[in-house]
């Protein structure tokens, strides 16, 4: 059983008893180079993929897979990335995760056939996966206090949404000047120079014991794989096919063995404890539906950048510039906006904006320019950058500094998978309504999906607004979240297996 311990005790025992503590700022800035080139790969390659598809003979079906083996072993391993980094140390994890990413990367660059690049991209996403839940692990229990944390919060926020936006931009820069092989060189000096300087500036964390839970990390991974490749391939086999059904049949079954799993487990990968506050459920669910979206969208105004208005990957790449920016000024003013209204109502402000942003894209019409959609952009930048860091503060709040690796793997899970499933699905109905020769027919329908997707995340980022309308009153945010978290890990584990295990019998 854990121990329990109370939100006002936790506003600072992390804060003076955990050893992980930066040197200033620079451990902060180190680690968080680190996660811009993880989340920048998972975009960096889109803008280069018709020259990989000619140089390495890519078919259509097979060349989605270079995006999407990195984007599941990444989101489907995140959960023991952070579990491991929970007992072995975070600085420690972090570090061979970020060393197997740097070699694969520098192999992915070197590949001459299909398989060679796909395998050198899921290994990869393991490294990412290993190395990602312990960089904001080691942000939020090391911060001296909660205006810190939050700051650091909005940096790491604004660094990973951003930075699948910069991605597009860096990817045509070096398809367009060099090769699309610089896209994964690029990660090797980075990656060398952070192994290289971050034991100096970042203190590494106990060790704790306890056991690893193999069975739970093959069932995730298991299931993410499924329900990703049943979605990619439904056009193709149709929806009520044989094959579709029982993918996703096979994908739900995994999902409960997983549950019953981590319920029987003594350390298991996903504490169900931390699945029992409503409002991290929720800020789960909006992460997954607002990144989602994003993803898919990209995917589809890559190609209307580059087929239908006829840019170059480079032009390409510069067409996506106002989200970065737009990211990145909203990370200096969100920490001061959750300060004054609390997170709820900025994310339900910035999930908004972003449905907005997407009815927009979907309205595009054959003679829409550039500057038409450009106020779409730079909404969905400044709702994404506005809404990110409150959801991520509001998904680790009060939770123990022993399991912040694993509520930090929880909610890179569902940002990864979400953007997956989300790249997937959009994918999947633009393939079955598109017209040879006319781009539009299959955009507006996959648009529309993305709308639908966002649509689902406001909805989801709206009851953390009307269960506590106090909120938007200024109410005391401590008594809210008191009231949701209780018992949220430790006793919770117990009720929640119980009640699981007693349902798989």
């Amino acid at each position: 059983m854990t121990t329990q311990t109370t939100p006002s005790t936790l506003a600072t025992e992390p804060r003076t008893t955990v050893r992980t503590v930066t040197t200033g700022t620079t451990g902060l800035y180190i680690v968080l180079l680190a996660q811009l080139m993880l989340v920048l790969d998972s975009a960096v390659m889109n803008v280069g993929l018709p020259h990989i598809a000619a140089d390495l003979h890519f078919g259509p079906a097979s060349l989605s897979w270079v995006l999407n083996s990195y984007a599941l072993t990444f989101g489907g391993l995140l959960l023991l990335g952070g579990r491991l980094g929970d007992v072995l140390g975070r600085l420690t994890v972090f570090w061979i995760g970020l060393a197997v990413f740097t070699v694969f990367s520098l192999l992915g660059g070197l590949a001459t056939e299909p398989w060679m690049l796909i395998g050198a991209r899921a290994l990869q996403g393991v490294g990412a996966a290993i190395a990602a839940p312990s960089v904001l692990a080691l942000i939020t229990t090391s911060a001296p206090d909660e205006a810190a944390r939050n700051r650091g919060l909005a940096l790491f926020t604004a660094v990973s949404s951003g930075g699948a936006a910069l991605g597009m931009l860096l990817g045509g820069v070096l398809t367009d000047l060099l090769s699309w092989r610089w896209t994964l060189f690029i990660n090797v000096p980075i990656g060398l120079a952070v192994l290289l300087t971050v034991r100096q500036y970042v203190a590494d964390t106990p060790r704790r014991p306890g056991r690893f839970d193999v069975v739970g990390a093959v069932t995730a991974t298991g299931a993410a794989v499924a329900l990703v490749w049943t979605l990619i391939k439904a056009p193709e086999h149709g929806w009520a096919s044989a094959p579709t059904v029982l993918g996703l049949v096979l994908a739900a079954t995994l999902v409960v063995v997983l549950l019953v799993t981590e319920a029987r487990h003594s350390h298991p990968l996903l504490r169900l404890g931390l699945l029992r506050s409503r409002t991290r459920m929720a800020t789960l669910v909006t992460m997954a539906g607002l990144y989602g979206g994003m993803l898919a969208t990209f995917f589809l105004m890559v190609q209307y950048f580059e087929d239908y208005l006829g840019y170059g990957p480079l032009q390409t790449g510069f067409a996506f510039l106002p989200i970065p920016l737009s990211v990145f000024t909203m990370s200096r003013i969100t920490p001061r906006l959750v300060a004054r209204f609390q997170q709820a109502p900025i994310i339900l402000v910035g999930a908004t904006g972003v449905v907005a942003s997407f009815v927009w894209l979907s309205r595009i019409e054959p003679g829409t320019g550039y500057w038409t959609v450009f106020p779409a952009l730079l909404v969905m930048g400044l709702s994404m950058g506005g809404s990110f860091m409150p959801i991520t503060s509001l998904a680790l709040k009060d939770v123990e500094p022993e399991h912040a690796g694993a509520a930090s793997g929880l909610l890179q899970t569902m940002q990864q998978l979400g953007g997956a499933v989300g790249l997937a699905v959009i994918a999947s109905v633009y393939a079955s309504h598109s017209v040879p020769g006319d781009f539009l027919a299959g955009a507006h329908a996959g648009l529309d999906a993305a709308v639908v997707i966002a649509a689902i995340a406001l909805l989801s980022a709206a009851t953390l607004v009307v269960r506590r309308p106090g909120l938007l009153l200024g109410q005391s945010a401590r008594r809210v979240t008191r009231d949701d978290e209780h018992d949220a890990v430790g006793d919770g584990d117990r009720v929640v297996g119980d009640a699981l295990v007693v349902a798989a019998e």
